[in-house]
């Protein structure tokens, strides 16, 4: 059975996220290890740092992972926005490292007038640079697919593809593929054929070996619509039979999959327990099924 789990709140300090996470029986975890609307933050103290790490011992979680800032844009064409990008990624590397984390998962940027090719080229510049500065690190990059709002890179498995083929430090980095924002940027899900069509492409051109985590999201927007916005599990456009086909694909039961989808419904109901048993349940009863 894969390994579910859910994005969940730092706020109430960083080892809470794992009590909250054990509480919700999740097999993983993902959180920020600073706030991820801003570009600077304290360095991690040794307390906090050993605090997660003991609680995470204790747990029985597995690959804990962090999603970097949503300021970072290796992509930029801007002298100063791309070397802040580089510093502030590389800081967010060493608080995964030294919160002993699994992953760590990015965006690829957005390229803001300069074309694909130019914000491809910066941002495998951007990863090079970061992973020479933190040579021996264990922690893995994974890139994150793109809705494609914007000018943003990453909406394309090719766009994936070249970064991981031509990048110095492609050993060292992954794939993270969220549902939703595959979906929005146009590769259907919903019909056993889509599914089969959309990931055979993912495997000629970027391979799912390469494929380390997923955010399970449906999507509140329509296929192709580029625009990210997250759903419950079987309350968007996707629907339930995509979910179910993913978590019974023998090719990802040992991959981490992580809701990100909204945390309460209109009645104000906490929904990460609720979406959590709904995959369990397509799992089990796939597993069931092959029995």
């Amino acid at each position: 059975m894969p390994l579910f789990g859910a994005h969940l709140s730092i706020s109430r300090g960083l080892h809470n996220a794992i009590s909250a996470a054990s509480s919700l029986g999740c097999d993983t975890v993902q959180i920020f290890t600073k706030n991820a609307s801003k570009w600077a933050a304290e360095s991690l103290s040794p307390e906090t740092i050993t605090q997660f790490r003991r609680a995470a011992s204790a747990s029985r979680l597995k690959h804990l992972t962090a999603h970097d800032s949503y300021l970072i844009n290796l992509a930029s064409p801007d002298a100063a926005v791309y070397a802040k990008s580089v510093e502030t990624f590389v800081d967010e590397l060493e608080r995964a490292e030294a919160l002993g984390l699994d992953y760590l998962v990015t965006h690829p940027g957005a390229h803001t007038g300069s074309g694909e090719d130019a914000g491809l080229a910066r941002v495998i510049e951007g990863f090079e640079e970061v992973h020479a500065r933190c040579a021996g690190f264990n922690v893995r990059v994974l890139i994150e697919t793109t809705a494609g709002q914007g000018t943003s890179l990453g909406h394309r498995f090719e766009h994936i593809a070249t970064i991981l083929d031509r990048a110095k430090c492609a050993d060292r980095m992954g794939v993270c593929l969220d549902t939703c924002h595959v979906f929005a940027a146009g590769y259907p899900l919903g019909s056993d054929s889509d599914y089969r069509s959309t990931f055979q492409q993912f495997d000629d051109l970027v391979g799912v070996d390469r494929l380390k985590l997923f955010h399970v999201n449906d999507s509140a927007k329509a296929l192709g619509s580029r625009v990210d916005r997250h759903a419950g599990i079987g309350l968007g456009e996707i629907g339930p039979e995509a979910f179910r086909r993913l978590v019974t694909d023998p090719r990802f039961l040992d991959r981490p999959m992580i809701l990100e989808t909204p945390k309460k419904n209109d009645d104000g109901d906490e929904m990460d327990a609720v979406n959590l048993a709904l995959l369990r349940k397509f799992a089990a009863n796939g597993i069931a099924r092959a029995g």
